[in-house]
């Protein structure tokens, strides 16, 4: 596989990392509630490998040529999200409370899993970008390939993650009044992102 392949798939996926979504929101929120940063990526890793296995056994492309499958993935993550969002407008948590009021180590990872897995644009991102980044006539099977770059894309995924979540538990830790506006902005941009969803599938 051709270095000029990988260094510019990783390119546009660490583009798409940082550039805040749901799971930055969620990363955040995992992040002021202090021990539940590691189950949370954990989880929203867990949806990024399910689409790149997904992609990589070739039913991405059977679940693309089914809209009702993609839309029905699209509404219960809308929904999902949309729940999440409203819970965090409504009891938005500080360092402190947080403490007392997270949950286990599954429940956490479940969440993550769900945000990301019924994500339909994380689905849509690598069907579409990881055929562009293969060489069918290089020396690897393509399955082969688009697994290398999926795992490269869900390495650079975890490591910004934990960043995110360690970083704004660094930062709010002595800022509760912080703490709580930032679970407030958490929560408004999933329920901004689930209308958004909502929106695109009415259309």
């Amino acid at each position: 596989m051709a270095m000029s392949f990988v260094a510019g798939f990783w390119l546009v996926s660490f583009l798409l990392i940082v550039t805040p979504g749901a799971d930055w929101a969620y990363t955040i929120s995992a992040g002021i509630h202090g021990q539940r940063i590691v189950p949370a990526v954990a989880g929203l890793i867990s949806g990024h490998l399910l689409a790149t296995l997904v992609v990589v056994a070739g039913v991405g492309v059977l679940i693309a040529g089914h809209p009702m499958a993609l839309t029905a993935i699209t509404l219960l993550g809308a929904a999902y999200l949309l729940w999440l969002g409203i819970a965090l407008l409504r009891r938005p948590a500080t360092i402190s409370t947080a403490r007392q009021l997270s949950g286990g180590w599954n429940q956490w990872a479940l969440k993550g899993l769900c945000i990301s897995g019924l994500n339909p644009k994380v689905f849509l991102l690598f069907l579409a970008l990881l055929p562009q980044f293969t060489d069918p006539h290089g020396q690897w099977p393509v399955a082969l390939q688009m697994s290398a770059l999926g795992l490269m894309h869900l390495i650079t995924c975890t490591l910004i993650y934990l960043l995110v979540g360690y970083g704004s538990r660094a930062l709010l830790a002595s800022r509760p009044q912080a703490a709580r506006v930032v679970s407030r902005l958490s929560g408004g941009l999933m329920v901004i992102i689930a209308a958004i969803l909502l929106v695109e599938q009415l259309r």
